[in-house]
């Protein structure tokens, strides 16, 4: 089979391989299609903890698929079930774990990161991840390019509920990239009247309207907090979502929401980067709520692909280019043009 290898920052290869031979309690994935995410494309650049140098490992933790074999003590998977991944796979006793925090597992595991991940033909589903529950059906009529997204769903759907969206709220979201539009879409279903957009890239945030957003803001163009101010009658923003990596995103976030409002910093910052000025007499005297999200649950995981099966969350159409495994270096270069990038392996 052949499979991209990860061997250190900004260095990946094709390779050809023998496909995983798998054990009595555990299952191999034949991969149809995977997506580069954000965390992909820093462990590109930077590596990761849970890699050590001179590793070689397979990226790629949104995958689906279908299951090409089954070990004899496997019961509730069979070949030839189309299936999702949820990625992370928690040790199953500690706080975290029995709370239903499964990423949030300090001894967690994790497909694409300290597993062999979905940019290979084949990929080893272990016996953990089989008794968490952490392979789920893909209903009929959804495609695995509308599932395959599901993974992101998850993440956003976690931070959709630390902030408890609902019907009237105005919500603001910073970033109109594949994470920013499911982020609109979330709110709209969650009953937001008013959905504000930010996005300083013209032909992404002109793309927002087409999934729910109301107001379109390009912060070149336009001063945020005099817009968010006029669209609100001077109260503030009910929820606000930074659903990109920049500091002065993170404090604009605290000045335009409104006394008693919910702000999510979904996405993290660059390394070296981390450390905020922040104006927290902001959060004080306006009682404000701020919550940082990571990953999700099997719970989140499950509700995000009924979403999808419903119709209720449009997927499909934020992968943008469609890669084979050969040209995954050239898809790696392309991870940060606004776009999903898929890697596919389907014929």
């Amino acid at each position: 089979m052949k499979k991209a290898v990860y061997l250190e920052p900004h260095v990946l290869e094709v390779v050809e391989d023998e496909v995983p031979v798998i054990g009595p309690d555990e299952a191999l994935l034949r991969v149809r299609d995977c997506t580069i995410c954000g965390t992909d494309l820093r462990i590109y650049n930077y590596g990761h903890f849970k890699i050590p140098t001179g590793a070689k490992r397979v990226l790629g933790h949104e995958v689906v698929g279908e299951i090409a074999e089954v070990g004899g003590q496997v019961q509730g998977l069979k070949p030839g079930m189309r299936v999702a991944i949820a990625p992370n796979i928690g040790c199953g006793h500690c706080d975290m774990c029995v709370q239903g925090w499964n990423q949030l597992c300090p001894d967690y595991e994790a497909f694409g990161i300290s597993l062999d991940g979905g940019f290979a033909e084949y990929m080893k589903i272990p016996a953990a991840a089989i008794r968490q529950g952490n392979i789920l059906e893909i209903p009929d009529g959804i495609s695995y390019r509308e599932a395959v997204l599901v993974e992101p769903l998850s993440c956003v759907y976690n931070g959709f509920e630390s902030i408890g969206i609902k019907p009237g709220d105005t919500v603001v979201v910073f970033g109109a990239g594949p994470i920013g539009l499911l982020h609109v879409q979330l709110a709209r279903l969650g009953g937001a009247t008013k959905i504000i957009l930010c996005e300083p890239v013209e032909e992404r945030l002109q793309e927002g309207r087409r999934y729910g957003a109301d107001i379109l803001i390009n912060p070149q163009q336009e001063d945020i907090k005099a817009v968010v101010k006029e669209e609100t009658k001077g109260k503030g923003a009910d929820a606000v979502i930074t659903a990109v990596s920049a500091a002065v995103v993170q404090q604009q976030a605290l000045e335009i929401a409104g006394i008693l409002g919910r702000i999510n910093f979904f996405g993290g910052l660059p390394r070296g980067q981390e450390t905020v000025s922040l104006n927290t007499n902001l959060i004080h005297y306006k009682q404000l709520i701020v919550t940082g999200t990571t990953g999700s649950n099997h719970r989140q995981y499950r509700r995000s692909l009924e979403l999808i099966a419903a119709g209720k969350v449009e997927t499909g159409s934020l992968i943008g280019r469609i890669y084979p495994l050969e040209a995954i270096a050239e898809a790696f270069q392309q991870g940060n043009t606004g776009k999903k990038i898929a890697i596919s392996f389907e014929k």
